[in-house]
């Protein structure tokens, strides 16, 4: 009897214990516990403690943080037939509870397989150079995609990323080598710009070089002209004062035409005795000799006047 009863008391206390446990519940931060009575929505608890009715409520915990998904990478042909190896990651986050768990049956798997379609549907609308490069583009048409079917799951898609986009390797090759062909191509360019460039820096600096030394010359020539000029002035003048000068004296001395004559003679002879060949023709050549007879007859009259003292 003894053994019965404590039989008893046991299996009370462990009644005891199991019914306390499913009374009340911890929800940790960043979850919310939907609890299902009898088989039915009850309510929705937030996070902290949560007193249930033991063996009749259930409570289950739905995590409402966002969470990224990364598929595995997959197969998506695009608009001109060629096959890519695309990788995404899904930012997703559960804002309804109630249609997280009653409008899908597993809206992670819904979720991680609408990606996969939507991947292959936008990429196959667009050719291989778009898909390379229009990632934003990619990622803003697949979060709109999404976002029509996840509403009615109560999960929201915050961004998709996505992560690779892989052509098969003769592509790679392909685009390596037009890659190549391009960078040649624009070195030539620039190297031809360059030398271009260089040409018409040295034509511009001979241009230059020449103006500005027809200018130098233009003006050396010019000073060289205002210099014989002024030596030419200052040399008639000097000539003219020299003439004014003769000439004063001369009048001042009141010459006789023998004198006169004897200057005319000592002109003639300095022309004579110079080393250039030279042809002098007198103007008055009458007068001139004229006045040499008049000398001559003066020169005559000396020796007899002076043999007569």
């Amino acid at each position: 009897m003894s053994i019965v009863l404590a039989v008893i008391v046991g299996l009370a206390l462990l009644f005891v214990v199991v019914a306390i446990i499913r009374t009340i519940r911890v929800i940790q931060q960043g979850y919310v516990g939907v609890v299902k009575r009898l088989g039915q929505l009850h309510s929705v608890r937030n996070p902290g403690v949560a007193f249930l009715v033991p063996f009749v409520d259930v409570m289950e915990l739905v995590d409402v943080r966002e969470v990224p998904r990364t598929g595995d990478r997959q197969d998506v042909i695009s608009k001109d037939n060629v096959s890519l190896q695309v990788n995404a990651t899904i930012f997703s986050q559960v804002v309804d509870p109630r249609l997280a768990l009653f409008g899908v049956s597993n809206y992670f798997v819904a979720v991680d397989q609408l990606a996969r379609a939507s991947l292959r549907a936008v990429l196959g609308e667009m050719s291989l150079d778009d898909a390379l490069s229009q990632r934003e583009a990619i990622n803003a048409r697949l979060q709109e995609r999404m976002e029509r079917e996840t509403d009615k799951w109560g999960v929201r898609i915050n961004r998709v990323e996505i992560i690779d986009i892989v052509p098969p390797a003769p592509v790679l090759q392909a685009m390596a080598l037009q890659k190549q062909a391009d960078q040649e191509k624009r070195a030539a360019i620039l190297q031809s710009e360059g030398q271009q460039t260089s040409a018409i820096n040295v034509a511009e600096g001979q241009k230059q070089s020449q103006i500005k030394q027809a200018e130098g010359q233009k003006t050396a020539a010019i000073l060289y002209a205002e210099g014989q000029r002024q030596a030419q002035i200052l040399e008639a003048e000097g000539r003219a004062q020299a003439v004014s000068t003769v000439y004063s004296a001369i009048k001042a001395g009141a010459p006789t035409p023998e004198l006169l004559a004897v200057l005319q003679l000592d002109t003639l002879s300095r022309f004579a005795n110079s080393p250039n060949a030279k042809i002098v023709v007198p103007v008055e050549t009458a007068g001139l000799l004229g006045a040499a007879q008049a000398l001559r007859s003066v020169l005559d009259g000396v020796p007899a006047a002076a043999a007569g003292r």
